[in-house]
């Protein structure tokens, strides 16, 4: 007998908890790889946006790599259940800490989305994308087709979710806010929300958009109007991705060489080590190298949607889902913003973009990703406690 995610249902994992050794034996050790030679590309690509040199970028990149990955596999030695009582201290501690940033925390680039929590800064907006997913999951983690089609069942996950964004919104961070609604829409259409509600929100919000950017701050506004037409400001707002067009551009199919970047080594890249980082690789390593890159972080992404799908519990499905979601945006919004796709936002891309707050909330997100691996066939108790 089969059941969810193909699993037999014949040979549950019934303990309450395994050895260290068969815990590491189930870590997806390829994911593993895939994750730390995406930190390598990382490495090499800021160690050329410094002009050749470990300082300032990839030195201290590679160190708080390092400690992430022992972190995210802690993490994943954590019984998957345990997680799941956190899930909504967790949603919770996320809101605490977006309240306090827009109270304490410190302006960056326009906005107000960083503060410093005992000598570490930290971007509450990209932990609120876990934990979002996480309390996601175990609202949802056993509910029934009737309750999911009903609306006043939904309701409050709607609320969970639009609570965050609005403040995120505040910060102001439009990127990260629908990279937030979108993870959390994604995990209510995987636990069975009927997908016609968010087709009549999209047009919706498509039919209130002029009124909707009439509300917009002014460099957001400047970004869309820049988007439609790059050449109206070439020496002011609209710099940045005409730069980064010309680096795309130039590294034609095999690249101009490491280190050899004409756009990187002459600064004339805007961002290069963190939002605009790709154009680094394309100028560099051409077509092919890009293409290679974009394998990779695909092939992350894969690897994440599959500890999705082979997963028999649902809070485990759930929250993997939300959790290669939130990657996979990650990755298009920042390439197809430096490749002029969509306007300029300051999504990063994922562990090669210089940053800590991404960095750290990406693993944790792995890690959490790798629990849900390592325990895909537990079985999640009806009531009381481990």
């Amino acid at each position: 007998m089969i059941g969810a995610g193909g699993l037999s249902l014949h040979r549950p994992f019934r303990e309450r908890s395994f050895g260290l050794a068969r815990k590491l034996m189930r870590v997806n050790w390829l994911f593993v790889l895939c994750v730390c030679l995406l930190a390598g590309v990382g490495y090499a690509a800021l160690y050329s946006a410094a002009g050749g040199s470990p300082q300032p970028y990839a030195q201290s990149q590679l160190i708080r790599f390092c400690g992430a990955l022992v972190l995210m596999l802690c993490i994943a030695m954590v019984d998957i259940r345990f997680i799941e009582k956190l899930s909504w201290p967790a949603w919770l501690l996320g809101v605490l800490l977006l309240l306090a940033v827009m109270k304490f925390g410190h302006v960056g680039l326009g906005a107000k989305r960083w503060m410093t929590i005992a000598g570490v800064e930290v971007q509450p907006s990209e932990l609120m994308k876990l934990f979002l997913a996480m309390a996601m999951g175990s609202y949802f983690k056993r509910a029934t087709p009737e309750q999911t089609g009903s609306p006043v069942f939904v309701f409050p996950a709607v609320i969970a979710i639009l609570i965050p964004m609005v403040l995120i919104l505040k910060e102001p961070n439009l990127g990260t806010a629908v990279i937030t609604g979108a993870v959390g829409a994604t995990v209510m259409l995987g636990a069975g929300v009927r997908w016609w509600w968010f087709a009549i929100l999209a047009v919706i919000v498509a039919v209130c958009a002029p009124v909707i950017y009439e509300h917009l701050h002014a460099y957001q506004k400047a970004r869309i109007d820049i988007f439609l037409n790059p050449g109206s400001d070439p020496l002011g707002a609209g710099y940045n991705i005409i730069q980064s067009k010309i680096a795309l551009g130039s590294g034609g199919f095999f690249g101009q060489g490491y280190l050899h970047g004409t756009q990187n080594q002459l600064n004339f890249l805007p961002e290069k080590q963190t939002d605009f980082v790709f154009t680094i690789i394309a100028e560099e390593f051409g077509f092919f190298g890009s293409i290679a890159v974009l394998g990779l972080l695909m092939g992350i992404v894969a690897l994440a949607y599959y500890t999705a799908l082979s997963c028999s519990h649902v809070y485990g499905r759930l929250v993997a889902l939300g959790i290669a979601t939130n990657f996979f945006l990650y990755c298009f919004v920042n390439l197809s913003m430096v490749m002029g796709l969509i306007p300029v936002g300051g999504v990063p891309l994922p562990l090669i973009s210089y940053g800590g707050s991404a960095l750290t909330a990406v693993m944790l997100g792995f890690g959490v990703l790798m629990s849900i691996h390592v325990h895909r066939d537990v079985e999640f108790p009806e009531t009381g406690d481990l």
